[in-house]
C-alpha cells in the first residue's frame, strides 16, 4: 500500500470501509479493534470466552482484531492474569479465537509484549525471576488520581545476554503466531513497557549503543523487529505500536520534532515494519507547534509506511485512569455529557482520513461497549452508541 492511497475525498464514512493491504494481507476495511488488556487468563491461558468476544467485533464490522498485550516469555508480564504467547497450553488456547475471527471474515494479529520494569518484582507466577529493563531506573504508573509518581532505582541494567534472550523470545512468539494461522503480529513498543523504556530517555540511562540520540534508543526495538522479520519471512505483516504518553506520565513525550520522528521510525522501517500504530490520547491533536499535522501524519510522511491512528475515537473527551467511571474523568472538557447524535471526534476522524493523515483506525473503549461499533458508524446510527464505563471491563462480552 502506498502512502497516498488512504481514502477517497468526499466519500465520508464509507471510505473507512474500503479494503486495504498491509504487506500481502488484504483486509476488508480500515477499522481495527485496538489491543486492550482484558486480563481474563489463568497461568497465561486465555478464557474460553475470547472466541465469541473477538468474533462479535468482526460480525459487528471490524476488519482486523488486534489481540491484547500477550507476554513473550516467563517474567514478561506485569499482570498475573494477562495472556501469554509462549508455552504449549497458552498457545493452544489461541487456536480457537484465531479460527473464529477468520470464520467471521476478519483477520487476527496478537500483540507481542514484554513489560520490562513495569513488572513489579515478585509478580506471580514467575516470582523468582528479576524484573528487567534498559537501566536501573523505574517510574511507577500514575496513581488513581492521575498523579505522576516519583521514580527510584532498583535492579540492574539488562546485560547483552538478556537483551539477546528477549529479542529471541519475540522472534519465537512471532513464529508461533504464524504457525497458529495469525495474519501478522503487532509489536508493543508503547506506553512505558520494555521497548518503550529504551525509547524514553527518562528511563534509558544506559551508556552503550542502546542510548544516545533517539536513533540509538530505537536500536533495541529495531533489533526485535529484525528478528521477527528474519524468522517469519518477507510476506508476514509486522505492525509496531509506539506512543508519546506513558502509563507513568500522560504528558511526557519521546519525540519533540519531526526530526525525532524520523530518527525513531527510520531504523524500524529498515528492520521490517509494515505499518505504524501511533497511540495518542486524542488522535486529532497536532503533534508539534506550527503544524496541524498529527503524529500519525508525521509518521506516515517520514516513514513512507501506512499508519493506524487511535485515541478517543468517538469518545469526545480524553480518557482517564482511575477508580471511577470514564465519564467522571474528562481531562480536556469539564464534565459535559457525550453528544451521541454525532460524535464530534468522528468528523475530525473523517477529515484527517481524507487528508491522508492515516490509513487505518483502531477503536478501543468504544468497541468494548459497542461490539457493532463499525456497523453503527457506517450506517449513521450514532444515537445507538453506548457510552463506555469501567463496568464493561468486568465482563468479556
Amino acid at each position: 500500500m502506498s502512502v497516498q492511497d488512504s481514502g477517497v475525498p468526499g466519500r465520508g464514512v464509507e471510505a473507512l470501509f474500503d479494503g486495504v493491504t498491509i504487506n500481502r494481507l488484504r483486509l476488508p476495511n480500515r477499522v481495527a479493534m485496538a489491543p486492550m488488556g482484558r486480563c481474563f487468563a489463568t497461568d497465561g491461558v486465555i478464557a474460553a470466552g475470547y472466541s465469541d468476544y473477538y468474533s462479535r467485533r468482526v460480525e459487528g464490522g471490524a476488519g482486523l482484531i488486534l489481540g491484547e498485550a500477550s507476554a513473550i516469555g516467563p517474567g514478561a508480564s506485569s499482570n498475573p492474569t494477562s495472556p501469554w504467547f509462549f508455552g504449549e497450553a497458552a498457545l493452544a488456547a489461541w487456536r480457537e479465537p484465531v479460527a473464529a475471527v477468520h470464520e467471521a471474515g476478519g483477520a487476527f494479529m496478537p500483540q507481542l509484549w514484554h513489560a520490562g520494569l513495569a513488572r513489579a518484582p515478585g509478580t506471580e507466577p514467575f516470582a523468582d525471576l528479576p524484573s528487567i529493563g534498559p537501566s536501573d531506573w523505574y517510574i511507577p504508573n500514575t496513581d488513581a488520581q492521575l498523579r505522576t509518581q516519583l521514580g527510584y532505582n532498583y535492579g540492574r541494567p539488562m546485560t547483552d545476554g538478556q537483551i539477546s534472550d528477549v529479542i529471541e523470545a519475540f522472534g519465537k512468539a512471532a513464529v508461533a503466531a504464524r504457525e497458529l494461522g495469525c495474519d501478522g503480529v503487532e509489536i508493543h513498543g508503547a506506553h512505558g513497557y520494555l521497548i518503550d523504556q529504551f525509547l524514553w530517555s527518562v528511563m534509558n540511562r544506559r551508556t552503550d549503543r542502546y542510548n544516545g540520540r533517539l536513533r540509538d534508543r530505537a536500536r533495541f526495538g529495531a533489533e526485535v523487529v529484525a528478528e521477527v522479520r528474519r524468522r517469519t519471512g518477507p510476506d508476514f505483516p509486522i505492525l509496531f505500536r509506539f506512543s508519546q504518553w506513558k502509563l507513568q506520565d500522560y504528558d511526557t513525550r519521546i519525540v519533540e520534532t519531526p526530526d525525532d520522528v524520523a530518527q525513531l521510525v527510520e531504523p524500524l522501517v529498515d528492520a521490517g515494519v509494515d505499518l505504524f500504530h501511533v497511540s495518542v490520547r486524542r488522535f486529532w491533536e497536532p503533534a508539534f507547534a506550527g503544524s496541524a499535522r498529527t503524529l500519525a501524519g508525521w509518521t506516515k510522511v517520514l516513514s513512507g509506511k501506512p499508519t493506524m491512528t487511535v485515541g478517543s475515537v468517538t469518545l469526545d473527551q480524553a480518557f482517564g485512569v482511575g477508580t471511577q467511571d470514564y465519564a467522571e474523568h474528562f481531562l480536556n472538557e469539564k464534565n459535559r455529557q457525550l453528544d451521541l447524535a454525532r460524535p464530534v471526534s468522528l468528523d475530525r476522524l473523517l477529515g484527517l482520513f481524507e487528508q491522508g493523515e492515516f490509513d487505518m483506525v483502531a477503536v478501543g473503549r468504544a468497541m468494548i461497549s459497542n461490539p457493532d461499533w463499525a456497523t453503527i458508524v457506517r450506517t449513521g446510527r450514532f444515537a445507538d452508541l453506548r457510552p463506555y464505563t469501567r463496568d464493561a471491563l468486568a465482563r468479556l462480552d
